[in-house]
């Protein structure tokens, strides 16, 4: 489904509907992200861009996609290019090799593109790689009709302003105090930035049957933030994770998919 040269240059999309997801580390964002991307999917809305923004990436094995470079992986390739002196193919400049290995970094998908931020290890700034991405996911986001981030459990990538003009903002947790206070954390983050997010909703996921108790609604109000859905533990997320299996093969009955639907619905989408 990748975009071709000629819809890259001249837009595809009036703007895309950008959508994030964050939360504290391990409550199951990434998951509820394949889903959501999946649903929309089936539901014939494409084209999608789904951003793996995480360092840990693994948004790509939920979607049962194998990954080919990351933005990290382009970015140690540059700095070694620049430290052996040898230079670009082609005699390109920096810039132009850069916008070429981005454009190259687009994973095609089953009904999405996707692009993985991934891991940088060697030395060297990622500002420079940040401000191309930036520029490179301003012209992307106009070709797509939806464009889903998948963040790390801070918010680096939206307090550096990678990601720009964000429609809503979807919080992820668990159903713990320590992750309802970690969204807590992340929304009041966002107040202190001045980000300006029309919708931020809070997501509780793996809830015993489906139900928060007395303490994790105290907590959630506490908080100050709003609750949009409660996702079911769901056995057969942990069935497939175990067996290596992509979360987007579960069947349409499963409890997780059902609330997925649901607050899709509440979204509008």
């Amino acid at each position: 489904m990748k975009l071709t040269k000629k819809q890259l240059e001249e837009g595809g999309c009036s703007m895309g509907y950008k959508i994030a997801v964050a939360g504290k580390g391990g409550t199951g964002k990434t998951s509820l992200t394949g889903l959501l991307i999946d649903y929309l999917v089936k539901k014939g809305e494409e084209p999608i861009l789904a951003v793996d923004a995480d360092a840990n990436a693994n948004l790509n094995e939920v979607l049962g996609e194998e990954l080919e470079v990351t933005i990290g992986e382009i970015k140690e390739e540059i700095n070694k290019a620049e430290a052996s002196g040898s230079g670009f193919p082609g005699g390109m400049t920096k810039a132009d090799y850069m916008k070429l290995r981005l454009n190259t970094a687009v994973i095609e998908g089953n009904g999405y593109d996707m692009l993985v931020m991934g891991r940088t290890q060697g030395e060297g700034c990622y500002c420079y790689v940040n401000g191309l991405l930036k520029s490179q996911l301003d012209i992307l986001t106009k070709n797509y009709k939806y464009f889903i981030i998948d963040n790390e459990a801070g918010m680096e990538h939206l307090s550096r302003g990678t990601v720009r003009d964000i429609n809503t903002l979807l919080l992820i947790s668990d159903c713990s105090t320590r992750g309802i206070q970690a969204a807590g954390r992340i929304r009041k983050l966002i107040d202190e930035l001045k980000l300006k997010i029309p919708q931020v909703y809070l997501i509780v996921n793996r809830a015993p049957q489906g139900e928060l108790n007395e303490g994790i609604k105290a907590e959630i109000e506490k908080q100050g933030l709003e609750l949009i859905g409660v996702v079911p533990m769901d056995p057969m997320i942990y069935e497939y994770d175990s067996s290596g299996k992509p979360l987007v093969k579960l069947p349409e009955d499963a409890v997780s998919r059902q609330a997925i639907r649901e607050i899709i619905a509440k979204l509008g989408l």
